[in-house]
């Protein structure tokens, strides 16, 4: 048992974590809002970071509830809390590692078929996973207050479970040390892959014109796929060590910065793919101020969005046919 005081959350710390919350479901809206609305955008890559944005979506509202609620026992609505934010924050988890999966296959083996075959496994896998890992949890009565020592206001595991520790791991922290490894490991050997890719093309093609084009492009692919395993990491590793902390008795586990990186990091995931996938997207982010832009005019020619439209098309034709998916090469 341990003897670790329940760790108290000030209201501005409430507060930061609910904006979080509130920006992480406003990120994974704008992701799912985009799939449907601009079906040409549609990709195999973005339909695995469509269902990522749906757990994204789930964790966030859970997260929001708890943060408010701010439970001091484990009751009903607290048990409830706990295991929509576990099965929605392990298959994000889940989704993260099968999109970098995905995009291994794709550029470095460059087997498409296979990759496109593995997505019904990715499906089982980040559904199905979480889903028995939760409903075992809660059958078992795993699920309760944690003094916010492993949280932040919310519910997750019960503290005072004698195995605690074991469904700490199980539901959640053994699949995020999982990701701590297995993100940097995939997403370096496809940086790897683009360089030599890009200094084969330099070498042999010099003088083209395409070769700036290409330049372009996997420096782009450098950039995103640098920052996608660092916002990862950043986000995480505060709920990271907050466990270990907890582990230790330690009272550092109830420091103010501690509880509101934590607290925010588990909640900004949404917000943050938002950032890199549409707002660092050119074709994403135009079209969405443009959408901006026409809910405020009355007076709209329709001539110029419908050539708007086509260009548009014409883009994701080109792109579709590079070898990097177009949601990395994007600017």
């Amino acid at each position: 048992m341990l003897t670790v005081p329940q760790t108290e959350v000030y209201t501005y710390e409430k507060v930061v974590i609910f904006i979080s919350c509130c920006l992480s479901f406003l990120g994974a809206s704008l992701i799912i809002g985009g799939h449907f609305w601009w079906p040409d955008l549609r990709t195999r890559a973005r339909q695995l970071l469509l269902y990522l944005s749906l757990a994204d979506l789930l964790s966030a509202l859970s997260y929001s509830y708890g943060v408010l609620r701010d439970f001091q026992s484990s009751t009903w609505d607290c048990v409830l809390q706990g295991a929509l934010s576990t099965f929605a924050n392990t298959s994000s988890f889940f989704w993260t590692v099968a999109i970098a999966v995905y995009l291994y296959l794709i550029i470095v083996r460059s087997e498409k078929a296979l990759a496109d075959s593995l997505v019904v496994w990715f499906h089982a896998i980040s559904w199905l996973v979480p889903l028995v890992i939760t409903v075992a949890a809660v059958s078992l009565q795993k699920i309760g207050y944690d003094a916010s020592d492993v949280s932040v206001g919310w519910c997750w595991v019960s503290i005072q479970a004698d195995d605690h520790v074991l469904w700490m791991l199980l539901t959640g922290k053994i699949w995020e040390f999982i990701a701590y490894i297995t993100l940097p490991t995939l997403y370096i050997l496809i940086k790897k892959h683009i360089y030599k890719a890009h200094e084969a093309l330099s070498e042999y093609r010099p003088i083209l014109a395409s070769s700036s084009r290409h330049h372009t492009q996997s420096s782009i692919a450098d950039r995103k796929l640098t920052i996608i395993p660092i916002i990862f990491i950043f986000l995480r590793i505060w709920s990271t060590v907050r466990f270990i902390l907890t582990l230790c008795n330690s009272p550092a586990v109830q420091n103010g910065m501690l509880v509101i990186l934590h607290g925010v990091g588990n909640t900004f995931q949404g917000a943050a793919n938002c950032i890199i996938f549409v707002l660092c997207t050119q074709v994403v982010r135009t079209r969405l101020v443009s959408c901006l832009c026409s809910c405020f005019r009355h007076n709209v020619d329709p001539a110029p969005h419908k050539g708007l439209v086509n260009n548009y098309g014409e883009v994701i034709s080109r792109r579709n046919a590079e070898m990097i998916p177009s949601y990395v090469i994007e600017e």
